[in-house]
């Protein structure tokens, strides 16, 4: 008597041990995943130069209609996003813009800047046209100043 349970217990370790492998390996998989794409995200900008061309070009460009906002999402972050609207008021169609968000603290020091594409690859911009961006972020320092980001055209590719 004094074996079987033991044997039991046994089976059921042996059993258990796969499961637990499997939901260790998921969730270790789970996140390297979302490592991955939060890398991705952060180093993904093409980093467009400013040409001398593109930075005369800055002046077509028209932001309109920027707000910003903070809102609390699933996981109880605080998550800013800052919406507008960009317009090509000149005669070159885009197929790229990026910008600079600059987010600075009460001192007005530096705490964080994020180039980030508002007119991407595929969508592009025509002359004469209007699009609406959504930037939102979840990351931002403890030490902002919560006042809205100065926003710089930092890249500029012509299609």
């Amino acid at each position: 008597m004094a074996s079987e349970p033991a044997t039991a217990r046994r089976e059921v370790s042996a059993g258990s041990n796969p499961i637990l492998y499997v939901i260790g390996v998921v969730l270790l998989l789970g996140v390297g995943i979302w490592g991955y794409t939060q890398y991705i995200d952060r180093h993904n900008s093409s980093d467009l130069p400013l040409t001398p061309e593109a930075k005369a070009y800055t002046r077509n460009l028209q932001l309109s209609d920027v707000e910003m906002k903070a809102s609390e999402n699933y996981f109880q972050q605080t998550v800013v996003e800052i919406a507008g609207k960009i317009a090509n008021v000149g005669d070159r169609p885009l197929d790229t813009v990026e910008i600079y968000c600059v987010f600075r603290d009460g001192y007005g020091q530096l705490v964080l800047r994020r180039r980030l594409a508002i007119v991407s690859h595929g969508s592009g911009l025509k002359p004469g046209e209007t699009k609406s961006f959504r930037l939102p972020f979840d990351d931002l320092p403890q030490s902002w100043n919560q006042v809205m980001p100065q926003l710089v055209i930092a890249g500029v590719k012509f299609s």
